[in-house]
């Protein structure tokens, strides 16, 4: 679904009025969390599985770090190359498999390595590093880890951001989804 799309333009605002008639928070955000998995599911339904891959080996690796002082940079590598393996895999692995069999074959060795067609996630960058953002504000202590993990997930998943960005900061954006937000008609109209 992208944002100029018909159907973003039902679900926008259908989404708009069900988060404010829901009356506690919390309830609030688990809605906006399957509303943002709805809105990324819409482009291609699996790739929501690489999303709650990503979503938690950084929520686990974020919870590590913070309790286990002697494996924190371990733990936070760990986290780092696994989703940067996931970003590489997706955006880069058939450019690299093209390069090094070139490579090879200027020292004529016949080298073939098979290319994959795979479609590339929507927004995949952004999230991966909004993502590790997280992980290294927990790992400088400049944010303490997220112990929701829904809450965590909808922070990684939120959909005005998720595909085009922009890469928010876990400080800014995480401690908004625990504030109450009432619905102002006058911001409404006037914004």
């Amino acid at each position: 679904m992208l944002f100029n799309s018909f159907e973003f333009l039902i679900f926008f605002p259908i989404v708009a009025i069900i988060y404010f008639i829901i009356p506690k928070n919390n309830y609030r955000n688990y809605f906006l969390l399957a509303a943002s998995y709805y809105f990324y599911m819409n482009w291609e339904p699996v790739y929501a599985l690489l999303l709650l891959a990503s979503t938690s080996i950084t929520y686990f690796a974020a919870l590590g770090v913070s309790k286990y002082a002697k494996r924190r940079k371990l733990i936070l590598w760990l986290g780092v190359v696994f989703n940067l393996l996931i970003l590489f895999f997706f955006k880069y692995f058939n450019f690299a498999a093209e390069n090094v069999t070139a490579l090879f074959g200027w020292f004529g060795i016949q080298m073939h390595i098979p290319e994959f067609k795979v479609l590339l996630p929507v927004g995949i960058s952004f999230y991966i590093f909004q993502a590790l953002g997280y992980m290294i504000d927990v790992y400088r202590g400049d944010m303490k880890p997220e112990k929701n993990f829904f809450t965590y997930a909808l922070f990684v998943s939120f959909f005005p951001q998720l595909v085009a960005g922009p890469i928010e900061r876990s400080t800014n954006l995480l401690t908004q989804f625990y504030e109450k937000h009432k619905f102002d008609s006058n911001n409404a109209i006037t914004h």
